[in-house]
């Protein structure tokens, strides 16, 4: 197996993620994370603890920018703030948005004692989130960053005729999920759309194509527009990184983001998000 598709497992498969749920005891340590993936520990902790070196160094690259430290000097955080970003496989992603995104805030504003926890499963759609979402309002945030809604766009086969979760629908389950956290916590919210894809790369990706995954910007196009028109602070990704993204900004499967292309959505979500008073 080559070190691509190595780094392709581990940053859209994640077991460590997906079966977080089952309950503790269960012995799912890194070597059964390995297994899963069918690679030697050795070669799964290593580079595991790369792709998060390399995450940390994009967070301190950024924070280089005297611009960028200052939006996050101006992020709308108090003292002890509770941050969860909410989410699938682009958050979840060991080098994502939202890791870097951490790293940030304890490297510029340590001494606040800001946490930020990441909530996120690959391949789940809004209506997952749904149920999970109960984990996070249980959890009392301050603050809540929605990237959700890009397996709703997603279609199976050559010839679908269908979304996995219809566009009527993720906006009912968008609509619920901003319901349940005014009613049931204190949280401020801001939602980022999910970007567009590159349609091509994405149904010849052999990971990808096995399982029959296709994706259409029209469709996640949509799913944007849904979360764009809701109440409340929203980072454009789908706008601001172009349909397709830069190629730089994209894995050859076509959707899931390179370290650039993550830390380019940390920047994003620290320009949009610094701007709230």
């Amino acid at each position: 197996m080559s070190d691509e598709q190595v780094r392709w497992l581990l940053k859209v498969i994640q077991p460590e993620r997906t079966l977080a749920s089952l309950p503790e005891g269960a012995g799912l340590s890194r070597e059964a994370h390995a297994r899963l993936l069918g690679l030697p520990v050795e070669i799964y902790a290593t580079e595991l603890d790369r792709m998060q070196k390399e995450a940390s160094e994009a967070a301190g690259a950024l924070l280089a920018d005297p611009a960028v430290a200052s939006m996050v000097d101006r992020l709308p955080l108090r003292k002890r703030d509770k941050v969860v970003a909410f989410g699938d496989s682009l958050t979840s992603d060991p080098q994502s948005w939202a890791v870097v995104l951490r790293e940030m805030l304890a490297r510029r504003r340590g001494i606040d004692g800001i946490s930020l926890t990441i909530s996120a499963v690959a391949g789940e759609t809004t209506t997952h989130g749904l149920v999970r979402v109960a984990n996070v309002i249980n959890s009392r945030p301050d603050w809540i960053l929605f990237l959700f809604g890009t397996n709703d766009a997603r279609t199976q086969g050559p010839h679908p005729t269908k979304t996995l979760v219809h566009h009527e629908e993720t906006a009912r389950n968008i609509a619920e999920l901003r319901e349940r956290v005014s009613a049931e916590t204190t949280a401020n919210c801001v939602w980022i759309t999910p970007p567009a894809v590159n349609e091509a790369q994405v149904a010849a990706h052999r990971g990808l194509a096995r399982f029959g995954v296709r994706f259409r910007n029209e469709d996640l196009a949509r799913v944007a527009k849904i979360v764009r028109e809701g109440d409340g602070p929203v980072v454009d990704a789908f706008s601001m990184l172009g349909s397709p993204p830069h190629p730089d900004l994209l894995m050859d499967d076509g959707l899931h983001f390179t370290l650039a292309g993550q830390k380019r959505m940390a920047f994003e979500v620290v320009r949009g998000w610094s701007k709230l008073q």
